[in-house]
């Protein structure tokens, strides 16, 4: 192994752990009693926060590539798109337990009866509220990217295959501003804010996208 293959493994375990710390920091707040007055707030608040710093970061990691050159920084996209969807899963399931669940009665086991009742409320809940809809839809988009997130299934998809569904990403990270900004509807300051991310990195793609074109088309027109 060559001493930049060990940087880039190291680099990597410390991105890794990085990535961790909110969710150990929400655990132990948890688990010690931590948390504010409101804790399915905070809870909330805190993961989903995070799904949206993470879906900005990893968007943001082809513009880096772009701008700096740097190639290697490509390898942790993967990383960061799973990380996203890792604490959009917390998010999804803080609202599954701690809001549907309570609304259902629970009998001391889990029977057929019983995950019908809790799928009907969310079901109930998806329907009659659109921010509620907005985030389940894009939190949905999220699982067929992290399906397909391995090296295995990027060879099976093929290169094309594998873009046209991460192409995916966009929608979902639109998709969380507006469940965000329909969310806290008062102070939208930190909506935004996270808006204004968004429609930055996907501003530099689009732009990039057609710089890639003219320049194609130039050199097909060229003389050779």
């Amino acid at each position: 192994m060559t001493s930049d293959q060990t940087a880039r493994r190291v680099l990597k375990s410390v991105v890794f752990l990085a990535a961790l710390i909110p969710a150990c920091r929400l655990a132990w707040a948890f688990f010690t009693d931590h948390l504010g007055a409101n804790p399915l707030g905070d809870i909330t608040n805190s993961t989903g926060d995070w799904t949206l710093r993470f879906l900005s970061i990893a968007l943001a990691v082809t513009p880096l590539r772009r701008m700096t050159g740097w190639n290697g920084v490509i390898r942790f996209r993967r990383m960061l798109g799973l990380f996203a969807f890792f604490y959009g899963g917390l998010l999804f399931l803080t609202y599954i337990i701690f809001d549907r669940f309570a609304g259902v009665e629970f009998a001391g086991n889990v029977s057929w009866q019983f995950i019908h009742a809790l799928v009907g409320a969310v079901d109930d809940d998806i329907y009659k509220r659109p921010f509620i809809t907005v985030g389940f839809t894009s939190f949905m988009l999220m699982v067929p990217l992290a399906a397909t997130s391995t090296a295995g299934m990027i060879r099976r998809l093929g290169g094309r295959r594998w873009q046209a569904i991460h192409r995916l990403m966009y929608v979902s990270c639109i998709g969380a501003v507006v469940h965000y900004w329909w969310l806290v509807r008062a102070d939208v300051r930190r909506p935004l804010t996270y808006g204004a991310v968004v429609a930055l990195l996907l501003a530099f793609r689009v732009y990039w996208a057609r710089v890639r074109t003219r320049t194609t088309v130039v050199a097909r027109r060229a003389p050779i």
